[in-house]
């Protein structure tokens, strides 16, 4: 019979706390964005925290973008439920995919999953305006361009291809993902001694998704991007 474990309890700041039962009403839709959370007296007597800990919380999710909070006595005053930026999720995912220690492989196998997807959804529903972002990026790739430079197209270019997939929440998880190995890519273009080389290999490639989509191909157009991020993947250090 195995001897009982006892593992010490974690300590954990009460603001943290604060932020916990918050984002329950959240994710079990009690609280939705355009609803005001009590007053920082009252939300501190129901939640048995002090106010400096709630006032602590509501800081943390401001600056997270899922509240804002006015002083004042008017309508606009308190704290509010508010809907999430444009790129929000991206901007924080990226942080917290760039401090991790993620193994590269798992990395490039959550790169090469999402772009499949949306290079298959592109080419089956994508529209003018959706193909016009992808060739946009494109051609400004086709400039004897730096590798500093080039490297922020090449993200524009695929997060174009998510974009015109449909699927927000895919096209969030692609942005993030490619902004977080942004340094990482760009080391590895410049690791290569012959970058026009490089270059013009990666602008047949993304000529090649993008004729795929465009025909409407949607195996072709998931096969070539996973070919092409697991060619570059195996050149970063």
């Amino acid at each position: 019979m195995a001897a009982p474990r006892w593992d010490q309890v974690q300590r954990v700041p009460t603001y943290e706390l604060v932020i916990e039962r918050i984002e329950e009403q959240l994710v079990s839709g009690a609280l939705g964005p355009g609803d005001r959370l009590p007053p920082e007296r009252e939300l501190a007597s129901m939640l048995g925290a002090s106010r400096q800990a709630v006032r602590e919380a509501l800081r943390v999710l401001q600056a997270q973008g899922v509240v804002r909070s006015q002083q004042g006595t008017g309508s606009d005053s308190g704290t509010v439920i508010v809907p999430a930026p444009a790129r929000a999720l991206s901007r924080l995912l990226k942080v917290h995919l760039a401090v991790s220690s993620f193994p590269a492989e798992d990395l490039t196998g959550a790169r090469v999953m999402l772009e499949r997807t949306s290079a298959a959804s592109a080419a089956e529903r994508h529209s003018p305006a959706d193909l016009a972002r992808v060739r946009e990026a494109l051609a400004a790739m086709e400039a004897d361009l730096p590798r500093e430079e080039f490297n922020p197209l090449d993200t524009a270019f695929h997060v174009a291809i998510a974009e015109s997939g449909g699927n927000r929440l895919v096209s969030e998880l692609t942005a993030a993902i490619r902004e977080s190995l942004r340094g990482a890519l760009l080391d590895g273009m410049q690791a290569e001694e012959d970058w026009p080389g490089l270059r013009a290999q990666l602008r047949r490639e993304h000529r090649g998704i993008l004729e795929a989509i465009e025909a409407g191909d949607a195996a072709l157009a998931a096969e070539r991007v996973e070919a092409h991020i697991r060619a570059f993947h195996r050149r970063l250090p």
